[in-house]
């Protein structure tokens, strides 16, 4: 320990060479032999081979952990260019010479590069397949909370192309569905509206995100939302239209009942609501609560009140329409007997056989008959007018040529004369009347099957009548003025004498003044009027004259079933025969 404390400071800088020099010395002065020696510096020298061995075999280990990393960035640089699908984006180095380390120098930044972009390329693809997988989830109508998982072999800008594609199809997709949703909310709100039902109740029962509060981005756009939506819609149509013939069906009811009953306006007003869509077709109302059940319920009440009310009016609605009918008739001339028509309405009333409803119907349906039957007799009836006024004027105008004065100066000639004029053109159109009035009648008959009657006379036989009196008529006058010949020539003064009497046969307190008639119930009946042979009756025509002027000459008398009296005894008993048969007569 002395010595080698005291030549410490003499090291110097330590060798192998001073080192083993040392040893020498240490062994000359210790006085080891050579084989000791000997055996030592082999013991060192293995000693040393081992530390040599073991710093190359440390060595080849760091050079293959080099180049298998070299070769690890050369693949993973290679991986990450075919995934990325970029080879020109990034400057890959193209330099296989060089030592490891320069080699892998070279390939690092180049790496780093790569991996950034695929990082950011990952969180794009994240990103829209997360988009993708939450609207698919939205119209499959469930939403996932899991992470998509991402292709990392295909991170090209091709596959990231279809993935936005995709998304933009099913943004477009939402977007439509969305806008659909909406129509669907906004058609259910309408008509929940019209219907007077709750439309947060109805909407949030098709998906609790469709009420007002959740935004629009929110809502539900899944199939099953938008199916239900769709049913919910139809539903509420559906209901809307029936709602709205119910509600047509009661205002009809209530209409018909008001102008049965001759309700007044006023009370009619009350349900104008209800009235006012009678007409109108599912898509035109659209006001709210025009289809509320309380207003359904309403109106029925009131179509009850008034089935009640008409049932307690059931006598006086259906007189109504009898008289209704008698008036449709008798402006017809159709002869009927109202007498026991009525008589059957109290019975059937009063027997209560017959439902309210039934009987007025079946009057609604005599009267829509009697109608058709006035209206098919219609232009029949003008003509037999016609033919009345112009049988009137040929009455006046014989009476008018048989006044001796009328050529005076009295007060009105010059009126008369005209008014003669006139009923002279008139009188000579009476055969084509009648002629045409006989076609029509036989044409009218054979249509229907059943005689045409006129007051319960049938036409053809008061124009037959008619026909053979005008005839006699003209014989009468042919007889009366060849008689009148006969006379004139032996008693020429006796002639001019009996000008300046009145006839035997028409005494002067009898004859008609000239002009219109006095008769209240004479030639110049009503409108109403009716042909007949018996002189009692109000619209007495000429035909009852003619008969009378000749029973006043002595004539031979007509038949029982003609009227052969004279004026001066249209106010006395009828004739025999009259009461039995009665005609109508000609005007």
């Amino acid at each position: 320990m002395a010595v080698t404390d005291g030549e410490s400071p003499l090291l110097g800088e330590i060798t192998c060479g001073t080192l083993l020099q040392k040893l020498q010395e240490i062994w000359d002065e210790v006085g080891e032999n050579d084989e000791e020696r000997d055996k030592l510096l082999l013991q060192i020298e293995q000693e040393c081979l081992n530390v040599y061995k073991k710093k190359v075999e440390q060595a080849a280990k760091s050079r293959a952990e080099l180049l298998q990393t070299l070769s690890d960035a050369n693949t993973e640089l290679s991986s990450l260019t075919m995934s990325l699908g970029e080879k020109s984006s990034v400057g890959i180095p193209d330099k296989s010479s060089g030592t490891i380390k320069e080699q892998l120098a070279a390939i690092a930044p180049a790496l780093e590069q790569l991996w950034q972009q695929k990082e950011e390329r990952v969180r794009e693809f994240s990103d829209v397949q997360s988009q993708i997988q939450k609207i698919c989830g939205e119209i499959a109508g469930g939403l996932s909370n899991e992470v998509p998982i991402v292709d990392e072999s295909d991170l090209s800008l091709k596959k990231l192309d279809d993935f936005q594609s995709q998304l933009q199809e099913l943004q477009k997709e939402k977007s439509d569905r969305l806008h659909k949703v909406l129509e669907f909310v906004s058609t259910v709100h309408d008509l929940c509206a019209v219907l007077g039902l709750d439309f947060l109740s109805t909407v949030t029962k098709v998906h609790p995100s469709l009420d007002e509060e959740t935004g629009v981005e929110s809502k539900s756009i899944s199939n099953e939302t938008l199916s239900r939506l769709a049913k919910t819609v139809l539903t509420l149509k559906d209901d809307k239209k029936q709602r709205l013939q119910k509600l047509q069906e009661l205002a009809t009811q209530l209409i018909d009942l008001w102008n049965l009953m001759d309700t007044p306006d006023e009370e009619r007003e009350l349900f104008d609501h209800v009235t006012c869509n009678i007409s109108a077709s599912v898509d035109e109302v659209t006001l709210p609560g025009a289809l509320t059940r309380d207003l359904i319920e309403q109106a029925e009440v009131e179509v009850d009140r008034l089935d009640q009310l008409k049932a307690s009016r059931m006598k006086e609605i259906a007189f109504k329409k009898q008289s209704e009918l008698e008036e449709i008739y008798a402006r017809a001339h159709v002869e009927i007997n109202p007498e026991s028509a009525r008589e059957r309405i109290m019975s059937l009333i009063d027997s209560g056989n017959v439902e309210p409803t039934e009987l007025l119907a079946d009057m609604d349906s005599q009267i829509a008959k009697a109608k058709e039957e006035a209206f098919s007799r219609k232009d029949i009836l003008d003509r037999v007018e016609k033919w009345m006024s112009a049988c009137e004027e040929e009455s006046w105008l014989e009476d008018y040529n048989r006044d001796q004065n009328r050529y005076s100066a009295s007060r009105g000639a010059h009126l008369n004369l005209k008014r003669a004029e006139k009923a002279r053109i008139l009188v000579s159109k009476i055969p084509a009347m009648v002629d045409t009035l006989v076609a029509k009648t036989r044409a009218w008959e054979e249509e229907h099957s059943m005689s045409f009657a006129y007051d319960g006379v049938p036409l053809l036989a008061m124009l037959d009548e008619y026909g053979m009196l005008r005839q006699e008529r003209e014989e009468e006058k042919r007889r009366l003025r060849e008689q009148k010949k006969v006379q004139e020539q032996p008693h020429i003064e006796q002639d001019s004498a009996l000008s300046t009497r009145p006839s035997p046969a028409r005494p002067v307190s009898a004859k008609k003044p000239v002009g219109p008639r006095a008769n209240n119930g004479g030639a110049n009946g009503t409108p109403n009027r009716r042909l007949s042979l018996n002189p009692n009756q109000n619209g007495s025509r000429s035909i009852a004259k003619e008969v009378g002027r000749r029973e006043t000459l002595n004539r031979p008398a007509a038949p029982t079933n003609y009227v052969a009296i004279s004026k001066e005894e249209a106010t006395s008993a009828p004739v025999s025969g009259v009461a039995d048969h009665q005609v109508p007569a000609s005007p």
